[in-house]
């Protein structure tokens, strides 16, 4: 009798652990003031998180400001290790690091495996067409009807947006190993006639191409994103911990002062708005 009221007592422990993985892996709150550390991932990503091929060094405006976060909290940022964006979430849903340093664009697919903290800024994404080109105006009414080809990388932003809005568009889509540099390769060529990307992006690709694509709709966006930190769902002493010494941050001016430090034209990212602004 005693040993099955053992057996009893042991298994419900191990019910409780399996159900609760918290109980099991600590909370994220608990752990990172025990240990005085966020372990961080990340992925190169221009202007926000960047590493110096030399000198290993990172840099960015989401490093710098995750990194005076934790400053903040009296606690140290460790960089862990390189992820991609499409297995980022699988790391932070088996505790390999506690959040994600480059930052994501909160959307409702990554809301169901994961939380965000507060927007460090918003990310505009725009259509852009060869340089020159005056077939589609920023109406983008000839899109609509199917007359031009959209160049997309399989499961990227731009096909999401292809497929939602511009069904009837033929599309000239790229596997989603391919350097997204390709995708817009593929309109300054002449192989597709308009693609949908974030204009920094393109940006960064017009300095090595000059005069090759032209953004169409600068004035009216396609979408607009969040960039946020990403961590494991359901850790909201986390997140309420992080968003405190974010909001701090912006409030007195520093987050700006991070932006500007990295921004490459002016206006490139949308600012978020204070809660006192009118």
């Amino acid at each position: 009798m005693k040993n099955t009221f053992l057996f009893k007592v042991v298994l419900l422990h191990v019910c409780v652990l399996i159900a609760c993985p918290a109980v099991w892996a600590g909370q994220l709150y608990d752990r990172v003031l025990k240990t005085g550390t966020i372990k961080a991932a990340y992925t190169e990503y221009y202007p926000f998180f960047m590493k110096d091929p030399n000198t290993k060094k990172f840099s960015g405006i989401a490093y710098d400001l995750l990194d005076l976060a934790a400053k903040r909290l009296g606690l140290q940022l460790q960089i862990t290790e390189e992820v991609s964006w499409g297995t980022m979430i699988e790391g932070l849903k088996n505790n390999r690091y506690d959040t994600i340093a480059s930052p994501v664009w909160a959307n409702s697919q990554r809301a169901r495996a994961a939380d965000f903290s507060r927007a460090i800024c918003f990310s505009p994404l725009c259509a852009f067409t060869k340089y020159g080109d005056k077939r589609i105006d920023s109406s983008l009414k000839g899109l609509a009807e199917g007359k031009f080809k959209i160049s997309c990388t399989d499961g990227e932003m731009a096909e999401m947006i292809a497929k939602a809005d511009y069904p009837k568009a033929p599309r000239l889509s790229l596997p989603q190993m391919a350097p997204l540099s390709d995708m817009l390769l593929n309109v300054s060529t002449g192989k597709a006639d308009i693609t949908f990307a974030e204009p920094v992006f393109v940006d960064q690709f017009a300095k090595k191409n000059p005069k090759s694509l032209q953004n169409i709709t600068p004035n009216k966006p396609l979408r607009v994103f969040p960039n946020v930190y990403m961590f494991k769902t359901g850790e909201q002493d986390f997140k309420a911990m992080l968003n405190t010494a974010l909001d701090e941050i912006a409030n007195s001016g520093e987050l700006e002062k991070i932006i500007l430090k990295y921004e490459p034209y002016p206006k490139a990212f949308l600012r978020c708005a204070t809660p006192y602004q009118k």
